[in-house]
């Protein structure tokens, strides 16, 4: 399981499922109310829905919710320990990244080269970057705003395939150094001489053995890279 983020908010990733905010607050719902259908009625959602989405968690966190059929106690359903444990894990990572006051950003300039839609391939000095843009015509110079919360470090050894996962930039680069904070850390990534800042938890630094000098993959999400013109 890795931890990461986009815009301020935490997000926790599984074989390619990502635990959220919506999600996290249909789980204290269901603490809370001990129902899927009470749940997901006060969130204003279907409870069908609710239930699918509940699937799809579990398949890749494992089992989360306890069902209770009715019987003279009445049925119900209840956080299992794996949800609970997940969901707290959740509520530190999205504390740690609430309490750091401004991400830093890393900024890239470059050229679009073609555009799908609103997103925009971009040729940088780090190869091609697709992000989203607002108006833009091919051969147009741009800027590439990319925040530090929103990139996720791979170790390279189980880094999975490029075309296996939904953040289609990504980058190979090394460690150049290190910010500790008490509970998130700011490392900077040398990526062909483009220093790129990452925002971490303690937690996430010692499980990939991050230090000086270390090999790591960067990927982040196109729709959370702005290009705008210059």
């Amino acid at each position: 399981m890795t931890e990461t983020s986009g815009r301020g908010a935490a997000v926790l990733v599984a074989d390619e499922t990502e635990f959220e905010s919506r999600d996290a607050a249909l789980f204290r719902a269901i603490d809370e109310m001990g129902s899927v259908a009470k749940a997901a009625s006060e969130l204003g959602r279907s409870r069908p829905r609710a239930l699918s989405r509940i699937e799809t968690l579990e398949a890749a966190f494992g089992e989360l919710i306890d069902r209770q059929r009715g019987g003279t106690a009445g049925g119900g359903s209840r956080l299992t320990t794996t949800a609970t444990e997940l969901l707290a894990r959740y509520e530190r990572l999205q504390a740690a990244i609430t309490a750091t006051a401004k991400a830093p950003e890393t900024v890239l300039q470059g050229k679009v080269d073609s555009m799908c839609g609103e997103l925009a391939d971009v040729s940088t000095a780090i190869g091609t970057v697709r992000g989203l843009h607002d108006g833009l015509e091919p051969d147009d110079k741009v800027q590439i705003r990319i925040s530090a919360d929103a990139l996720t470090l791979l170790d390279p050894v189980v880094d999975p395939e490029p075309n296996t996962t939904s953040a289609r930039n990504r980058q190979s680069g090394v460690v150049g150094g290190i910010n500790h904070g008490e509970t998130v850390a700011t490392v900077h990534i040398d990526v062909e001489g483009t220093i790129f800042h990452a925002l971490v938890t303690a937690e996430s630094v010692d499980q990939l053995d991050l230090q000086v000098g270390r090999e790591i993959i960067v990927t982040w999400k196109a729709t959370a890279t702005r290009v705008t013109a210059v």
